[in-house]
């Protein structure tokens, strides 16, 4: 077994509102291998987002560790920082909003390697050709700004600067959302493409369970700031055990007519992660509480083969 490129461990991020903690993240753990796509799925304000805010260092963590390739980047200082930009990138939500709308897409493709100070020149171009052939970015758009462009091509600069510098690990984070169901399909073709061209490692952020299961290995199912379920992609799929992933399941489109299924309706409201339930935080919400889910938090613990984990008092 090799040690994982990845790892999180009891990681947490509060804010800070009104004097009293937003508990976004609370305590996750999980790691990724190299070369993997883990899926990180919840609803919206689950903490998903924030996670991968944390391991770009967009955030500081308020405790916990973020291993990367066996050292702690948590304690990294500002240039180290710095340095590490170079192996851990991010695909941001928003191709709208994520380029920078002064620049032209030649500018936005060079601007790393000439904050990195990896080229220049001549030379700076032929890389910036580079990247766009492996994207298949066609040249004639080099001169073109993103408002002159579709939410697609958007998104393929977004990811030709992500991987720019040749990144071992991309945090995707809900990078399709915004995006027609064709253009979705085209981009994360394009994602599967890159990974077996180049090794890369993704966490994949999302919502949508069927875009997940389609790019994914393993699948991390979170709610409000926890993790509930973790297993392969097929084996989530096929025997989900906790609650919440019944229901997120329950929600996902078939296009077989011979799989009807029934819609499992969540009732009542998400608690606020600024003052969480005791116990299970999806008891209020599940239709299998019992009392011990009131007051006792269940830990995730293996539930079947190959890492297979559930944080339920009561499973099938």
């Amino acid at each position: 077994m090799h040690e994982p490129l990845f790892e999180v461990r009891n990681l947490k991020k509060y804010f800070d509102v009104k004097g009293k903690d937003l508990r976004a993240v609370d305590d996750v753990s999980f790691s990724i291998n190299e070369g993997e796509t883990m899926g990180l799925v919840g609803e919206s304000g689950c903490g998903k987002s924030t996670i991968g805010n944390l391991i770009v260092r967009l955030h500081e963590e308020t405790a916990g560790g973020i291993i990367f390739e066996g050292e702690d980047i948590t304690k990294y200082n500002k240039k180290e920082k710095r340095s590490i930009c170079k192996d851990i990138q991010m695909i941001f939500q928003d191709p709208y909003t994520s380029l920078n709308p002064k620049k032209t897409v030649y500018k936005i493709l060079c601007e790393p390697f000439v904050v990195q100070k990896i080229a220049s020149g001549s030379e700076l171009r032929k890389k910036v050709h580079e990247l766009c052939e492996i994207t298949r970015i066609p040249l004639e758009l080099l001169k073109k700004y993103p408002h002159e462009l579709d939410g697609g091509k958007r998104q393929t600069i977004g990811i030709a600067r992500a991987i720019s510098l040749s990144p071992k690990l991309i945090v995707c984070d809900e990078p399709v959302s915004s995006l027609d169901v064709s253009i979705q399909a085209q981009i994360i073709n394009l994602l599967m493409d890159l990974q077996k061209e180049r090794g890369i490692t993704y966490l994949f952020i999302s919502h949508d369970l069927s875009v997940v299961k389609h790019i994914s290995t393993r699948i991390k199912v979170m709610y409000l700031g926890k993790i509930v379920e973790e297993a392969k992609s097929d084996d989530l799929f096929a025997r989900p055990m906790h609650p919440y992933t019944k229901a997120l399941l329950s929600a996902v489109p078939s296009v077989r007519s011979d799989q009807s299924k029934d819609r499992i309706i969540l009732e009542g409201d998400v608690p606020s992660p600024i003052d969480p339930p005791p116990g299970c935080r999806f008891a209020q919400r599940c239709w299998m509480a019992k009392d011990i889910c009131l007051t006792d938090e269940p830990q995730l613990v293996d539930a079947g083969p190959d890492g297979h984990r559930v944080a339920c008092h009561f499973l099938d």
